[in-house]
């Protein structure tokens, strides 16, 4: 972690919240992956007003994203996210630096964040493992008929995202978006001894090359894993 990085965190919290229950630095900069342009990622327990609120600053030359909850706004991103399987604001408590704890709810969030972090998201359930199937079918079929080159890539973007997608709910990890959807599959791919994540990136720069068979065939291994392709007898409920 930086040394630097976490005095900026601790200074900008003691200046501009002195009423703050609780502060953490979350984070690249904490888990030790920061490139030269990160941010530092801050997160602030109010007990009420202005929070909730984000923003977006520099501070002391650093770039800054403050997250500013009040225990209901957190609660709610929390079990929001949970539902979504993205879990943004775990992280931003769960693996993190405490910078201020007022009151003891920094190192208690602290834990409860990082234990629900560990315990995974809730399984997919039967009929969101049938769409999510679906939908790669839909996809793959779509790259595999296409012949146009910018439709083929953009397609394979989005074979990427729903391939990754499926390999973790399908194994009960979270996911995340952008660059965290991709380091969340590198992370299954260590532990469970796969390749999904160089496999994917290589499919999709092939097909910027002009070969779609190295994502065809990495896509479709993902299907089978998870009991196929499915087009036929799919049917979906619309709502109440």
């Amino acid at each position: 972690m930086s040394i630097a990085g976490f005095d900026t965190a601790r200074k900008l919290v003691h200046e501009r919240f002195p009423q703050a229950r609780a502060a953490w630095l979350g984070g690249s900069t904490v888990l030790g992956t920061a490139p030269p342009t990160s941010d530092l990622d801050i997160t602030v327990l109010l007990a009420g007003p202005p929070a909730p609120y984000r923003e977006s600053l520099r501070y002391h030359r650093w770039p800054v994203e403050l997250f500013v909850h009040t225990e209901s706004s957190m609660e709610y991103f929390l079990a929001t996210e949970r539902t979504a399987r993205k879990p943004t604001t775990l992280r931003l408590i769960g693996q993190t630096q405490i910078l201020l704890d007022s009151d003891g709810s920094g190192a208690y969030l602290q834990e409860k964040c990082a234990a629900l972090l560990a315990a995974g998201p809730e399984p997919l359930g039967v009929e969101e493992l049938r769409a999510e199937r679906y939908g790669l079918t839909d996809l793959l079929d779509d790259l595999v008929g296409s012949r146009d080159d910018d439709e083929r890539l953009l397609i394979a973007f989005g074979l990427w995202r729903a391939t990754a997608e499926l390999v973790l709910t399908g194994h009960g990890r979270w996911m995340g978006s952008g660059k965290w959807l991709h380091r969340e599959l590198a992370s299954f791919d260590r532990e469970a001894g796969t390749d999904y994540s160089h496999a994917l990136a290589r499919g999709v720069r092939s097909v910027a090359h002009g070969t779609i068979e190295p994502l065809v065939g990495i896509v479709t291994r993902a299907l089978h894993e998870f009991g196929g392709p499915l087009f036929d007898g799919f049917k979906a409920d619309g709502p109440g």
